[in-house]
């Protein structure tokens, strides 16, 4: 094996976790991680090192996630009971007001970005989303997908869809809150 394909090879469980979390099932998830490996070692050529392999191989693997999404469209998309549950009568009194005022994050999320502790604070926040809120916030959020081709996917409407991001970012704030913004604060930040 050359060492671009054990390269390629050692991001295989990167990569198929990110597929699992956005595809939610794990032969397709199989089947997108295979196509993007197999592509990237029939086109070595294809990285010419401008990126790190991993955002080339990411790049390749949106692709095969979306090709995997449509080939499987005609499958209902099922919500279930925590995709439909107020979030917002929870997090926010009659007049619109947060219940408790979030921290203020300043720029932390533009520093903290790049931090891997950071990401896997997300990464674990977002597998912690119901199955449909991930699945809609993974496609807007890191396959970029406009609303008509998501809701034509899922077979959901607009608005549905547009609840559904709101649900999760919802969460997203509110684990991010406490897994990540409050400890970094307790501990003084995170190195």
């Amino acid at each position: 094996m050359t060492d671009f394909a054990q390269q390629v090879e050692s991001l295989r469980p990167q990569l198929l976790r990110y597929a699992r979390s956005q595809l939610r099932n794990d032969a397709w998830a199989e089947d997108a991680v295979s196509d993007t490996l197999l592509a990237a070692l029939e086109k070595p050529q294809g990285f010419g090192g401008a990126s790190a392999l991993k955002t080339w191989l990411v790049g390749i693997l949106k692709h095969k996630l979306i090709d995997q999404l449509r080939r499987h469209a005609r499958e209902a998309t099922v919500l279930d009971r925590e995709d439909s549950e107020d979030l917002d009568a929870l997090m926010f009194d009659e007049t619109g007001h947060w219940r408790e005022t979030p921290v203020d994050w300043a720029d932390q999320p533009e520093a903290l970005c790049g931090q891997r502790q950071f990401l896997a604070v997300l990464d674990a926040c977002v597998e912690k989303l119901p199955p449909t809120q991930g699945r809609v916030f993974m496609m807007r959020e890191w396959l970029e997908l406009d609303t008509d081709e998501i809701c034509k996917e899922l077979a959901i409407t607009s608005t549905n869809l547009w609840v559904l991001l709101h649900r999760a970012r919802l969460r997203l704030r509110d684990c991010l809150q406490a897994s990540w913004f409050n400890a970094v604060g307790s501990a003084g930040g995170r190195a």
